[in-house]
């Protein structure tokens, strides 16, 4: 008896040991995360207000240089992005985890997805270069090889750069998917079932509801990364300086609604960021800590708007 006393009591120190030690792990990230954060926030403060946000770009005057452009244009390589992948990948999680047999290819299919969302982001970008700018032409109409802007191949547009970040994306949102449905238990579908349901009844009517909340959080976290990722922009030919904005997809006069900015140039706020960190002077280097502070206010209200989806369709589910 006195052994096993011993024993447990060593035990519950190692317990109490480890835990002291993942704790101090973990608060010493957490702090070189504030610290990093409440560096950058210093460092941008003084350009953080609305002029900032509603100016164009400036190559001569730190002071006028504002994130308009490439705010505008993470928008709406964003809204690209979900518009690609969101039906495809919800879609592809479907068929793989309600329709697909179980079989060597199915198999096959979804380790290849899986190794595709650890896939480096540039090798998207230099599949997007081949397939989107020199085979389907989805480049910036009349940015030419011989354009001195650009003298390395077409210019990628915003519609190429948001599907480069649509297949980033899409193993993220079909993965997601899967796991979503897989958390449903089995006897709502039988019960489905039972009362003759079809197959795209249960699915329509009860698992997609049931899932939407874990499907809406892989899906946001998916495009909060996609948000900041530089190398596929950068390969594709973002601008790292534009002063032009988009035509708005939005017009006057009927149908109402425009594409011709698909095929625009683009910048973004990632290669904005990278562009005013190579500057020399000093008053670029705090422009771009003030975009980095407004990128990653962008990516955590993502984030935020994913909890609060999350909970609240939760709360509407009763099993």
């Amino acid at each position: 008896m006195d052994d096993l006393n011993r024993l447990i009591a060593r035990r519950r120190r190692q317990d109490l040991i480890f835990g002291a030690f993942g704790l101090v792990c973990t608060m010493l990230g957490i702090a070189t995360l504030v610290i990093l954060l409440v560096d950058l926030v210093m460092d941008g403060l003084p350009r953080l207000n609305w002029a900032f946000l509603t100016s164009a770009n400036s190559i001569i005057d730190p002071e006028k240089a504002g994130i308009l452009i490439p705010l505008v244009d993470s928008l709406l390589i964003m809204l690209v992005t979900a518009a690609a992948a969101v039906p495809l990948g919800v879609a592809a999680g479907v068929y793989l985890e309600e329709y697909a047999r179980k079989n060597w290819l199915t198999t096959f299919i979804e380790l290849n997805i899986s190794n595709l969302a650890a896939v480096p982001s540039i090798l998207y970008g230099l599949l997007s270069l081949g397939l989107l700018l020199y085979y389907l032409n989805l480049h910036q109409l009349g940015i030419t090889g011989a354009d001195q802007r650009w003298p390395l191949g077409p210019r990628g547009s915003l519609a190429a750069a948001g599907i480069t970040l649509a297949l980033l994306v899409l193993p993220i949102v079909i993965v997601a998917t899967r796991e979503a449905l897989r958390s449903i238990p089995l006897t709502i579908r039988e019960a489905a079932y039972a009362l003759g349901a079809t197959r795209w009844q249960v699915v329509w009517h009860h698992l997609l509801p049931y899932s939407s909340g874990g499907i809406a959080t892989g899906i946001i976290i998916g495009l909060s990364r996609a948000i900041g990722e530089t190398a596929p922009l950068v390969t594709i030919g973002a601008a790292g300086f534009w002063l032009v904005l988009p035509p708005s997809p939005i017009q006057s006069a009927p149908p109402f609604l425009s594409f011709a900015w698909l095929l625009e140039p683009f910048s973004a706020m990632p290669i904005q960021i990278f562009t005013w960190t190579q500057d020399a002077r000093p008053e670029f280097r705090v422009n771009a800590a003030a975009a980095a502070v407004v990128l990653i206010v962008m990516t955590l209200s993502l984030n935020a708007v994913a909890i609060v989806l999350r909970y609240r369709l939760r709360r509407r589910i009763n099993w």
